[in-house]
């Protein structure tokens, strides 16, 4: 075996002893740095948060106002639905008062006036989406569209429409009055 001198580990390796003070005011200062980052996260930190807070406020007061603004449109809308319908009625209103103002019309005058009158009025109807439903007779009977209100004995096929006895309306699609009529009854 040989004797070969090693040199000591580098952790082994003997410091010069330092004072006191050196390594208080050493760990002073990292405990100053940490502290100094740790209050500028925090600084970071409060004004994200204050920001977020802000633009939190700033979306409800947005989303408060726009729920306002609907609910104020709906208002309205409920309020003034007719208006349209009723505009397109007014001429229907002044031709019968026209009709009525002429004392000295003959009957086809009064007919004729009448006439084009209900030609108004079916015009205005069908402006405003209010439809007929009159069956012609022969036609299926659909219960979601006609009424019937008798079953009577008849040449054509059974659950067929006979006759209609008054006209049925759709608005929009949607039954505003069925059609009353007469079906077929089964032979």
């Amino acid at each position: 075996m040989t004797d070969q001198t090693q040199a000591p580990p580098a952790s082994s390796q003997v410091q010069p002893p330092e004072s006191a003070g050196g390594t208080a005011s050493i760990a002073n200062q990292i405990e100053a740095d940490v502290l100094a980052k740790c209050q500028a996260d925090l600084a970071n930190l409060q004004a994200k948060s204050a920001e977020l807070a802000d633009q939190y406020l700033r979306a409800k007061a947005e989303s408060e106002n726009a729920r306002r603004r609907a609910e104020d449109e709906i208002s309205k809308a409920r309020k003034f639905a007719v208006e349209g319908f009723a505009d397109s009625l007014l001429p229907v209103i002044d031709s019968l008062e026209a009709g009525l103002n002429h004392t000295d019309a003959t009957l086809e005058h009064i007919r004729e006036g009448a006439q084009a009158t209900l030609r108004q009025l079916i015009a205005a109807m069908e402006r405003n989406k209010v439809v007929a439903i009159n069956p012609a007779a022969g036609e299926k009977f659909d219960p979601h569209l006609h009424q019937a209100i008798s079953m009577v004995p008849s040449e054509q096929e059974a659950n067929t429409v006979v006759t209609v006895l008054q006209k049925g309306y759709l608005i929009n699609d949607r039954i505003l009055r069925p059609a009353l009529v007469t079906v077929a009854a089964a032979k």
